[in-house]
């Protein structure tokens, strides 16, 4: 019998978000009982998180010693309850088994992930395919930089590398990116 479920954390008290959270409890439950009559793993503690936004319809996390943390994502769950409880809780569920079963350093969604995932009767694909156009998406700020030939945007990621000492160059002449428009003096005409 796995360790304890600790209880979703979630600001949303809507009754049908509570319902389906708690059928994905459940659901995710049914299959860490499954891996431990099945294959036999130790049981773990098992946070659950209805908290995770943007693109993605589940994480597993490592949180500590014998600790394991999965969040989904309750915008996904919502919309696509059916398919979310088949697909997005045993794709995270194996996660967590794979890793307590095999060790830290299988690949994510290697050979032993998609055994464990065929066992649970789920197809072992590693992206969902849920309709995201409702989904938030987070505004990505760009900075502006240039080089030898041209003007380029960096995301703030590379951006904040390029401050950290990093250096990128341009694929077409081969020029370190610099922070800042380029000066009209340093426009061709002739491109």
């Amino acid at each position: 019998m796995p360790g304890p479920l600790i209880e979703p954390s979630t600001d949303n008290r809507d009754p049908q978000h509570l319902r389906l959270q708690t059928q994905a409890m459940a659901r995710t439950r049914d299959l860490l009982n499954q891996a431990v009559s099945r294959l036999g793993i130790r049981a773990r503690d098992l946070e659950i998180r209805f908290d995770l936004r943007g693109r993605a319809a589940g994480q597993a996390r490592y949180g500590g010693p014998s600790l394991w943390i999965i969040r989904y994502n309750p915008v996904l769950l919502h919309e696509n309850p059916q398919r979310f409880i088949a697909e997005t809780v045993p794709h995270e569920v194996a996660h967590v088994v794979a890793f307590v079963r095999y060790g830290h350093r299988i690949r994510p969604h290697g050979p032993e992930w998609r055994a464990i995932m065929e066992q649970f009767g789920a197809t072992p694909e590693r992206c969902h395919r849920y309709d995201l156009s409702r989904v938030p998406r987070r505004a990505t700020r760009v900075f502006p930089y240039h080089c030898g030939c041209r003007e380029h945007e960096l995301t703030s990621i590379r951006h904040h590398r390029v401050l950290a000492g990093q250096t990128y160059l341009c694929r077409r002449c081969a020029t370190p990116l610099r922070p800042g428009r380029r000066a009209l003096s340093q426009v061709d005409p002739a491109r």
